[in-house]
């Protein structure tokens, strides 16, 4: 076509050039895309061409890839497939549109997002023989990756990965757990075979957003040694098995979960190994065991915030470091307890030992310390903006098809700082914290005095014999503007600190029990300021010391005057270890 060709129009005669550098560019884009230019035309500036410039772009809808999406039928290879070729093309979008796509293992590669539409779901097969371990992830030499390495959804080695929603994956859990112990399940996956709905080994800038993921074999996300993590906006609902986890991350690094809501059977948001950098906020959880669990390795640079922690059969935050393990620098604030057990636990130094266990030594030549055998660290952990309630008779975990029982420990517990075999626990602090406990503890509990020698779980050292505080072995420890209260009458003390060295606790508000021995109980306790305390209700007295090493303790101030009176000496305490101050 010559280019002096006039093109009418309602006003005036202009070249066919004049009118193409009239026309907007979207315009002719969808002009040029309908075919109504010459290929003369398509070349003009501005117009978009099929040239190849759209790699890592594009949408490979696995419906494309042979994907029937029926439910019935299985995709695997379908969806393998499309996420395949997305890839070799540089990355891009893999899109599960309307429908129920039947899949057993699939890997995820560099570059793709998985996109599964609002009325997309992604159904894990029933049928074991449709998944595969994969053999990348190592199972040894880490006690931290000990778990299995099956997974519905996985990504090994890859970098700039994404999962998300508005649409479902459906781990069907159900089918992998045995009705009757010691038969096998539906599906012929037990134990560390079964698939966890996402697994994710040393990748780079993984994310999974706005998506729901049910009813897992096994964890619901698990990464492991990985960097660049975001979880956002995700629903978990995992009640359909034992050890069904909500995040589990082990050795992960810049990690951020915000905008969630998770329903566990089992740890909600774990952190083992070595991790770093994580940032948890805006999200809410609910579990039959732990929230917040660290274990292991060294864990450093950590906040929590603004988060709900309701129906938590368990512990909603446990520390526990073994020996060898660091664990530093971690935040917790703006948090809401509702019907909780626990609530708070860190505990230090070894667990308790295995029956017909010999006694740990140390040994190695010219006595050098292995890494399992170096004592354990805890320090600076705060605790901030923290209010709720604490139940003592915690019931089945609601929207559960499993059940558990619970043990003895589990009922009359309380936050508890545990340090033992030389460990450290150091500078912790707690501000503005208020909790209503469930009371009902009893005078058997109450004289406890000699809990057993090692740390581990937040029940192991069973009933407490403090119903809100207790803490053993630490050193620099602060409560300020803490309040606690019992819904029933208790027998135990509010607070127990025993070997404690260096604490201040300033503005604590009490309820005590007439029929207690104390409020407050010091053992063997050094360095402690106590400042505008008040007792809420008639109480025994306030602070019983007991122990010839209480000393340097100072009383000032507060309104004492529903206790009996301020303080009582036992077991070779003295009056030279206090300073009370009216």
């Amino acid at each position: 076509m010559n280019d002096d060709v006039r093109i009418p129009t309602n006003s005036k005669q202009m070249t066919r050039r004049q009118w193409l550098g009239a026309v907007p560019v979207p315009a002719m884009a969808a002009i040029a895309g309908a075919g109504l230019l010459t290929e003369r035309a398509a070349a003009q500036p501005g117009i978009v061409k099929n040239t190849g410039d759209d790699l890592g772009t594009r949408i490979y809808n696995v419906r494309s890839f042979g994907a029937k999406g029926d439910g019935t039928t299985l995709d695997t290879a379908a969806v393998q497939a499309a996420i395949d070729a997305c890839n070799k093309d540089g990355g891009g979008t893999v899109l599960v549109p309307a429908g129920t796509f039947l899949i057993g293992t699939v890997e995820l590669r560099s570059h793709v997002t998985l996109h599964i539409a609002a009325a997309g779901k992604l159904l894990g097969s029933t049928n074991g023989k449709d998944y595969h371990a994969v053999d990348a992830i190592p199972l040894k030499g880490d006690s931290t990756l000990e778990d299995g390495n099956w997974a519905l959804l996985f990504a090994v080695n890859a970098a700039h990965v994404s999962i998300e929603g508005p649409g479902t994956i459906d781990g069907q859990g159900t089918a992998f757990h045995s009705k009757v112990h010691g038969t096998p399940p539906p599906s012929g996956l037990g134990g560390d075979f079964r698939p966890y709905h996402v697994l994710v080994y040393r990748c780079d800038d993984f994310a999974v957003r706005n998506i729901s993921l049910l009813d897992g074999a096994y964890h619901s996300i698990r990464v492991i040694q990985s960097k660049r993590v975001q979880m956002d906006g995700i629903y978990i609902h995992n009640r359909v098995n034992g050890n069904n986890d909500g995040f589990h991350f082990i050795s992960a690094e810049y990690v951020t979960v915000s905008n969630c809501t998770i329903k566990s059977q089992d740890d909600a948001c774990a952190m083992f190994g070595s991790c770093r950098f994580i940032t948890i906020t805006n999200s809410s959880f609910s579990t039959r065991w732990s929230v917040f669990r660290f274990g292991g390795g060294t864990a450093e640079n950590i906040t929590v915030s603004n988060c709900l922690l309701y129906e938590v059969d368990g512990c909603p935050i446990k520390l526990h470091a073994a020996p060898g393990t660091r664990l530093e620098n971690i935040s917790f604030s703006n948090l809401i307890l509702q019907e909780v057990t626990g609530p708070i636990n860190i505990s230090v130094g070894p667990g308790e030992p295995k029956p017909g266990a010999a006694a740990q030594t140390g040994g190695g030549e010219q006595g050098a310390l292995s890494r399992e055998k170096l004592p354990a660290i805890v320090r600076n952990i705060s605790f901030s903006n923290i209010h709720g309630t604490v139940t003592t008779n915690p019931p089945q975990l609601s929207e559960a098809s499993v059940t558990s029982g619970f043990r003895p420990g589990e009922g009359h517990s309380c936050i508890t700082l545990n340090c033992v075999a030389g460990s450290t626990l150091e500078n912790i602090s707690f501000d503005d914290v208020h909790l209503t406990f469930g009371g009902g503890g009893t005078a058997e509990e109450a004289a406890r005095r000699d809990l057993p020698p090692y740390a581990g779980e937040y029940f192991a050292l069973g009933p407490m014999p403090a119903y809100g505080f207790y803490a053993r072995n630490a050193k620099g420890i602060t409560l300020s503007n803490v309040r606690l209260q019992v819904a029933t009458p208790d027998l135990r003390p509010a607070l127990v600190l025993d070997h404690v060295e260096d604490a201040a606790v300033n503005g604590f508000s009490v309820q005590g029990n007439t029929e207690a021995e104390s409020v407050l109980r010091f053992i063997d306790t050094s360095q402690v300021l106590i400042t505008a305390a008040r007792v809420l209700t008639p109480s025994s007295p306030f602070l019983q010391l007991e122990g010839t090493a209480n000393e340097s303790i100072i009383l000032d101030g507060g309104d004492l005057s529903r206790a009996a009176k301020a303080v009582t000496y036992h077991n070779g305490a003295t009056s030279k270890a206090i300073k009370v101050r009216e």
